[in-house]
């Protein structure tokens, strides 16, 4: 198996491809919006010459369209139209609508704290979603958030029923550059990037969006990921 390098991949890119990362590729054409992972063919060489392997890559966008029709079904939370997911040639095709905004991370602080009073109300709507299970929104093989799934070897997780609905809808990745805000009205256009997402213990949604930066801890922040781990680990069903 031959592999590539990103500089090489964006020269010979689509025309309506705008961006393309060691894990996805982003088009916007006719009012759509469309990330699809890679093929294997298009893994690509790192600096150090080893080879990065998306990990879960075809799961999470799975994860993410069972993640967009349910919040879209049950709540009213501004999410991207999903029109459809579908696989081709050893990739996976996730097409949205384009939604028009500015990320959250880009406006000055005063507006953001306007903003964040719609977004924590928001997520007392995803938190009022429950269910008996950790999982997506439609089953399917368990994608933790990204600094538990960064950690874990394994992505065949099966965990038992529980006697109540404890378990809470969860974005998993909710940082500031995940919300798009129309920058007039300040109102929240779209929450995007649900890979992530499903049901786990309410403490799973850390609040990043409090701060820029990605959906992990920094500096003096306590740090909760093996807190993520342990609950996975020792809650799921002995490995067979």
């Amino acid at each position: 198996m031959t592999f590539t390098t990103n500089s090489i991949l964006k020269r010979a890119s689509e025309k309506d491809c705008f961006a393309i990362t060691a894990e996805r590729k982003y088009y916007e054409t006719g009012g759509c919006f469309i990330k699809r992972s890679l093929r294997r063919r298009e893994w690509q060489l790192t600096l150090r010459g080893t080879i990065h392997m998306p990990k879960q890559g075809e799961d999470r966008i799975k994860n993410e369209a069972a993640a967009l029709r349910y919040v879209a079904q049950h709540t009213n939370i501004p999410v991207p139209r999903l029109h459809c997911c579908f696989e081709d040639d050893e990739a996976v095709y996730l097409i949205t609508e384009y939604v028009e905004g500015v990320a959250m991370v880009e406006l000055d602080e005063d507006k953001k704290e306007i903003v964040k009073q719609e977004l924590r109300g928001h997520l007392e709507t995803l938190q009022g979603l429950r269910s008996d299970r950790v999982g997506g929104a439609e089953g399917g093989p368990l994608v933790p958030p990204y600094r538990a799934h960064k950690e874990l070897l394994r992505d065949d997780w099966v965990f038992p029923l529980a006697d109540t609905k404890e378990y809470v809808f969860c974005h998993g990745d909710l940082s500031q550059h995940n919300v798009l805000v129309d920058p007039e009205t300040l109102k929240i256009t779209a929450i995007i990037d649900w890979e992530y997402a499903g049901f786990f213990p309410e403490y799973f949604e850390f609040p990043f969006y409090e701060r820029p930066g990605p959906s992990v801890a920094r500096g003096e922040e306590v740090d909760d990921t093996q807190r993520l781990v342990d609950f996975i680990k020792q809650r799921s069903l002995p490995f067979k």
